[in-house]
């Protein structure tokens, strides 16, 4: 079988998933972007698998790789809602299209948690820009974590944190997703090696990520070991089902339909 193209996401919470995929030639070759763009290149065909927002599985007839996921059981740091102002007063809110899982995750938290109905912009991930139109500003990945907001006087909302509040469940922001036959049984165990082999070399990640300050470096493989959760069990499949069903009421999806995983 040739080698999968894969579309993997630039961020750092990505890095523990794609850390060893460039040693395998033989069964992968990588491309990084921004998690819309990714999903973008596995809609056109441009990609064979792709590390997509979850909620981008809809968008197409595909398969996802099993015991592999982005997510998180509680706060996440890296996806939140900044604002100078209580969240229920909010009337208008700048989002950072990069994702369109956190997006939909924003409107229906607004929707069921925060009881808000806000103006919504799509926006670039500029914080200050998107204050300054704005009563608050959804950013993701990098530029989230590296906001201060006590620094800027400002409101941090965590999205997973909030979902957890209202559901219970933990939250799954990203996949590794597929058209049925993209990729075979011995692609999908090499991606779950290389989630070890990641997670193992989280030092060195962080290192390469944030540089040699020793505690940006702490912070960043404490986000990594044990903020993020990298698995995709059964509670993870049910909060993904439970978000899925409220993008769908939302209309912020075409249809629900259910979880296929390759073999």
């Amino acid at each position: 079988m040739r080698p999968a193209r894969v579309g993997a996401v630039s961020y750092l919470n990505a890095r523990p998933l794609i850390w060893g995929l460039g040693a395998r030639p033989d069964l992968f070759t990588v491309r990084v972007d921004v998690p819309s763009r990714c999903a973008r290149l596995l809609h056109e065909g441009e990609t064979d698998l792709g590390l997509i927002p979850a909620i981008e599985y809809l968008m197409g007839d595909y398969c996802a790789v099993p015991d592999l996921a982005i997510g998180a059981d509680g706060p996440v740091q890296s996806v939140a809602v900044f604002t100078r102002r209580p969240i229920e007063e909010v009337q208008s809110l700048a989002l950072d299209t990069s994702s369109r899982s956190s997006v939909a995750l924003t409107r229906i938290l607004a929707t069921h948690h925060w009881k808000i109905a806000p103006r919504y912009v799509a926006a670039a991930p500029d914080l200050a820009q998107m204050l300054a139109e704005c009563d608050a500003a959804l950013l993701i990945g990098d530029p989230a974590l590296e906001v201060d907001a006590a620094a800027q006087g400002l409101r941090k909302y965590d999205l997973a944190e909030a979902w957890k509040a209202m559901t219970g469940l933990p939250f799954v922001f990203a996949i590794w997703a597929g058209r049925d036959g993209a990729i075979d049984a011995g692609q999908v165990t090499a991606l779950q090696q290389a989630r070890a082999e990641g997670l193992a070399a989280a030092d060195l990640i962080a290192a390469d990520a944030v540089g040699p300050d020793p505690r940006r470096q702490q912070a960043a493989v404490s986000y990594l070991r044990d903020t993020l959760n990298y698995g995709f069990g059964a509670r993870e499949r049910q909060g993904l089902a439970r978000f899925h069903h409220l993008a769908a009421e939302l209309k912020l999806v075409p249809a629900w339909r259910p979880l296929r995983l390759f073999p």
